[in-house]
């Protein structure tokens, strides 16, 4: 048996050690603060459950549905656009739902990508974005997100003859794993660079909903001249906590929707209609939850912050997103910093370089644990600073 060479451009899981570490002292009987997966503790509102499972109940919704999406979910997607950010969508032509965002931003780069094409893709960054520039048979081109420069990518740095032969561009903003946020001005900018080098752009903008001290971040869509060059990806998994649930959507350019819709149908049979119908009730029902879960995360992020740099782990304050983006002593890789921790005060963290090799000197915390969780790794922390003789500042 010979497998397909293009397994061979994949770069190995960085945090397959750390999983088999975590899976090793559990064993043993170990507890194991985990700060390092994404994915929200609280529930799913009760009302969208409810729907789903009303829904689950019509033998209609067992079958096969449509790779397009119910025409009501499409509706519903267009109509939250326009309340929330004063987008109008073809529900037809300009939305496309996904099963979860991953898999359309995995798929889109068969679109655009032939092989020896370049992506333009931030670094660090959300790994499907070169993965699936890889898997096409792409090569991407990172684009160094720094401190210094907010994190957003500095497009006048991006020689002319790269950017005149990529075909897509891929942005994050609210940013994961930074937290860094983009206004339209930045947004502005990105139209105008790829209106010149003939490029799409990919927005990746499920953290929209997660946003903290009265910021409410803007939506790429919102630019004149977005559905020429562009289209938005989005979630229901961080705004309604449906991580699970494998729901997603697509919004933007029409052309490109049709091209994704042409890869997806010949690849998966859509969302299962029951999912669908809770979807529609996320979206058109009591929004009240969201302020309520980002009530619970501003309050972790407060209080983590507040430890992590008493203990010289410096960090922004994030205004979005559910992660903080910490800095590591100088003399440690982002993984043996990780290593230590886990090791010695049994605390799981993301080391940067799991984003690419701009993360190298960070690590991430994820907000996505209990409270009681959050308590005991702070607990952890304090005594493992104290113990540790670590020259953090």
């Amino acid at each position: 048996m010979e497998l397909a060479k293009r397994l061979d451009r994949l770069p190995p899981y960085l945090f397959v050690e750390i999983n088999q570490k975590i899976a090793e002292l559990r064993a043993k009987g170990e507890e194991v603060i985990n700060f390092a997966i994404g994915d929200p503790d609280l529930a799913t509102p009760s009302h969208v459950i409810a729907h789903m499972c009303q829904a689950a109940r019509d033998p209609a919704n067992h079958r096969y549905p449509e790779t397009a999406g119910l025409p009501e979910l499409r509706r519903a997607i267009a109509e939250w656009y326009e309340r929330r950010f004063g987008v109008s969508l073809d529900a037809d032509k300009e939305v496309l739902p996904l099963i979860g965002s991953k898999e359309g931003i995995g798929h889109i780069a068969l679109c655009f990508i032939q092989p020896g094409d370049l992506a333009l893709v931030p670094d660090p960054g959300y790994p499907p974005y070169s993965l699936g520039t890889i898997l096409a048979g792409g090569e991407p081109y990172f684009m160094p997100l720094q401190e210094e420069n907010d994190f957003l990518p500095d497009f006048e740095a991006i020689p002319a003859e790269v950017a005149d032969k990529a075909k897509l561009m891929w942005l994050n903003y609210p940013n994961n794993p930074t937290g860094a946020i983009a206004d339209l001005d930045f947004f502005e900018e990105a139209v105008r660079f790829a209106e010149q080098h003939a490029l799409a752009i990919c927005h990746d903008a499920p953290y929209t909903e997660v946003a903290f001290d009265g910021y409410k971040p803007p939506s790429f869509m919102q630019i004149s001249g977005a559905k020429k060059t562009g289209v938005e990806f989005h979630s229901l998994s961080k705004t309604h906590h449906m991580t699970g649930w494998r729901i997603g959507m697509v919004v933007g350019n029409a052309d490109m929707l049709d091209a994704l819709f042409k890869v997806k149908s010949n690849l998966d049979s859509g969302i299962p209609r029951a999912i669908q119908y809770a979807a529609v009730e996320a979206l058109r029902g009591s929004q009240k939850h969201i302020a309520g879960h980002n009530a619970v995360f501003q309050r972790r992020r407060d209080k983590l912050l507040k430890v992590l740099n008493e203990i010289g782990l410096k960090a922004r304050i994030p205004k979005a997103t559910f992660y903080i983006w910490a800095k590591i002593p100088q003399g440690y890789t982002s993984i043996d910093f990780t290593r230590k921790l886990l090791d010695e005060a049994r605390i799981a963290v993301t080391p940067g370089t799991g984003y690419g090799k701009e993360g190298e000197g960070y690590i991430r915390f994820s907000l996505t644990v209990s409270d009681d969780r959050l308590e005991q790794g702070i607990s952890r922390l304090l005594s493992w600073h104290a113990r540790s003789n670590l020259d953090c500042v």
